[in-house]
């Protein structure tokens, strides 16, 4: 199992924004959180990257246990993130904003990533020494998306990668997360647009109230996930 979150709590002084929460995600495998604004979607998964701290469960990946890991061992162990809201450093270049992600994998590495993401948004080419703030909002999710990627992790965690944006941008980071999908790459994705996100995932998870209210295959759980999408 490459995650398994089991009997997670995630508290906000006395506000439990997570409650008893346990999922999985197989090798290999696209899993949908859906649920409407405030159903504590992204607080479960900065809980997994090691943003917030659980105040109760266990996060394992990969088999062992990483509740006590630091974020930043969390994203050396294998971890790809991008975050609600995109986030981009906005002052960076687009180029210098990608292979932000790749940090540490050496300067080969960097330029194999660098050039396989240009093939996938030309747009990182074309703008690569532009300020990232100077974008659009859905080619700075583009930039966020490609940082994510930049390091080929073994789980990409996207939070709400589709929320606010054209059909356009959602066509083409749909396309992406294919990509990475024929990688092998294991992906869980949250968000309240279930419509694009259940093309995607093999399995999803229904959040309400922090708390998982159904779960299933993509198909078992589309009527529920698309009506959380108009709550």
């Amino acid at each position: 199992m490459m995650l398994a979150v089991q009997d997670l709590e995630v508290r906000y002084g006395g506000i439990t924004a997570v409650r008893g929460v346990s999922i999985e995600v197989a090798e290999g495998e696209t899993v949908l959180l859906v649920g409407a604004n405030g159903a504590g979607k992204s607080s479960l998964i900065n809980a997994v990257i090691g943003l917030v701290p659980a105040s109760r469960g266990s996060v394992r990946f990969a088999g062992a246990d990483i509740s006590a890991m630091s974020c930043d061992g969390r994203a050396r162990a294998g971890m790809g993130y991008s975050p609600e809201g995109r986030r981009v450093f906005a002052t960076m270049s687009v180029a210098d904003n990608v292979l932000s992600g790749a940090c540490g994998r050496g300067g080969a590495a960097q330029r194999e990533a660098w050039s396989w993401l240009c093939g996938l948004f030309p747009i990182l080419q074309e703008r690569a020494d532009q300020p990232a703030g100077q974008l659009s909002g859905g080619q700075q999710q583009i930039v966020a998306l490609a940082r994510a990627m930049s390091s080929f992790p073994k789980l990409l965690l996207l939070d709400e990668p589709f929320l606010g944006l054209a059909p356009v941008w959602i066509a083409q980071i749909s396309e992406a997360i294919r990509h990475m999908q024929k990688r092998g790459t294991t992906i869980l994705v949250t968000e309240q647009m279930a419509r694009p996100a259940l093309s995607l995932a093999t399995r999803g998870y229904v959040l309400r109230s922090g708390e998982i209210r159904r779960s299933g295959t993509a198909s078992e759980i589309r009527d529920v996930a698309l009506a959380e999408e108009y709550l």
